[in-house]
């Protein structure tokens, strides 16, 4: 499963870099690979990590419907993609608080906040009138499932925790580049950078959800 999602990941990236004639590897590997990384959640025991590995494959599909909005030419298509991506958050969110309460460690928020305001202060010349306040409410819902994921893992301290730690802020790094190469100036390598950095993001929230059931088995 982890070599299909590589090679559908890198392909779903020539595409999108290349463009022109190559970007119906885009359109056909982008969503394609975010539903085989929904998959190896689906396949992983949910045997003590039910909750957690059902609201995972929530935002997932939500990440997956996202996929596709983003991909359409309207400027509906942003909007509706974006709205996708916030509930998938909510929906990480919610299970990054299933074993960890909600932002027990301050520190990640209070960072990932001030950091996330500098980068909105360089971004909002460049966002329309119509785009601020969803940009603005998807903003704390990304700093708030980040802080959460990092929070989560300093006070647990486990493989899981640690995985999805790690993913959030792959998520973060994802989500901010797509921001300033849309809202600023175009960023060298972006469809590497954006896209390498939130498969990698959904492929280690769902090592996490396998981590964890494995924990639970043994």
């Amino acid at each position: 499963m982890s070599w299909a999602i590589l090679a559908s990941a890198l392909l779903a990236i020539t595409g999108s870099a290349q463009g022109g004639e190559a970007i119906w590897l885009h359109y056909i590997f982008k969503p394609l690979t975010t539903m085989l990384v929904w998959a190896m959640v689906w396949r992983a025991t949910a045997e003590g990590a039910s909750l957690y590995r059902k609201a995972i494959l929530a935002a997932l599909l939500l990440s997956l419907f996202g996929d596709v909005f983003l991909m359409l030419p309207m400027q509906f298509g942003f909007e509706l993609g974006l709205a996708s991506f916030l509930i998938a958050h909510l929906f990480f969110l919610r299970a990054f608080t299933r074993d960890a309460p909600l932002f027990g460690r301050r520190l990640p928020l209070i960072l990932l906040l001030a950091l996330s305001l500098a980068n909105l202060l360089v971004l909002w010349p460049g966002v329309g009138k119509g785009l601020q306040l969803p940009v603005v409410a998807y903003m704390l819902c990304l700093v708030a499932m980040t802080a959460q994921a990092v929070s989560r893992g300093l006070s647990l301290g486990t493989a899981d925790g640690k995985l999805a730690a790690a993913g959030g802020i792959a998520f973060l790094i994802s989500d901010t580049t797509l921001a300033y190469n849309k809202f600023h100036a175009p960023v060298p390598a972006s469809a590497l950078l954006v896209l390498g950095t939130y498969y990698a993001a959904l492929y280690l929230i769902a090592l996490s959800v396998r981590q964890k059931a494995a924990t639970y088995a043994q």
